[in-house]
């Protein structure tokens, strides 16, 4: 038997996909929710702390903990993929009458002592009106869109975004951001395990390699969450989403 007739061996076979599938991947509410704009994008941790060169976990005082190599592959990843695939999501959903939600960590206090115990020991601190708790202009919140702080790795675990995503009515999330196997993954497992049906767009996240990244995605898929491209992302929205009379603001690519 050659290579290409040779038959799976049974731990090669997911038996449950088929269940998954039909109950999260292919569950109509995805595009069902999108019509009823009960749907929400979450951006997860797009700031200087952890989404910028030479600031917070890769400035100097951390810099030696990360390689140079994993740094080159994630700002890449960052700059040229995940930033402008989250702009453009951003202003599919703003365009559409769809909030979009910010999630970033941020202490309650200058020196931290409100932070978790993780937190603590990984010494990761962004203080109110500090430079690691500000977003990155290209994907900031415009208007009044709702910022959700966090001293966490998941943010329904220490906050009350289960609360204000029931109060507005959201029943589904397409989920962005960084890092892929840390916060965005806890963050999906977490929604999944909430009700909400979640899709995780996997190329508007990353993390510090390639492997890392992709395992996550591996894991994620019909389990906790479908998986799509920004691609197909926007064009559900231009096809199920009712245009709104008054659009919320969108805001203009760079030249």
């Amino acid at each position: 038997m050659n290579e290409e007739t040779k038959i799976p061996l049974p731990q090669d076979i997911d038996p449950l996909k088929g269940v998954y599938h039909e109950s999260i991947v292919d569950h109509p509410g995805h595009l069902r929710n999108l019509a009823k704009r009960d749907t929400a994008l979450l951006v997860i941790d797009m700031q200087f702390l952890d989404a910028a060169r030479g600031h917070g976990v890769f400035s100097e005082d951390f810099a030696n903990d990360v390689s140079s190599a994993a740094q080159n592959y994630y700002f890449d990843s960052l700059e040229k993929t995940v930033i402008p695939n989250i702009r453009r999501l951003q202003n599919g959903f703003r365009n559409n009458g769809l909030e979009v939600i910010h999630t970033r960590i941020q202490s309650l206090t200058q020196d931290g002592r409100d932070r978790g115990a993780g937190h603590k020991r990984l010494h990761i601190l962004a203080p109110p009106g500090s430079k690691e708790a500000e977003f990155l202009p290209q994907v900031a919140p415009v208007g009044d869109e709702i910022v959700i702080n966090k001293t966490s790795s998941g943010v329904f675990s220490t906050t009350n975004l289960y609360y204000v995503l029931k109060n507005l009515g959201i029943d589904a999330l397409f989920v962005v951001g960084v890092y892929t196997n840390e916060c965005v993954d806890t963050t999906v497992r977490a929604a999944c395990d909430l009700g909400f049906l979640v899709t995780l767009v996997g190329d508007a996240c990353t993390t510090v390699t390639p492997s890392l990244h992709d395992a996550t995605i591996a894991t994620l898929r019909d389990r906790y969450a479908r998986v799509i491209d920004t691609q197909q992302a926007v064009e559900e929205i231009d096809r199920c989403v009712p245009k709104p009379a008054e659009p919320r603001l969108a805001v203009s690519d760079p030249v």
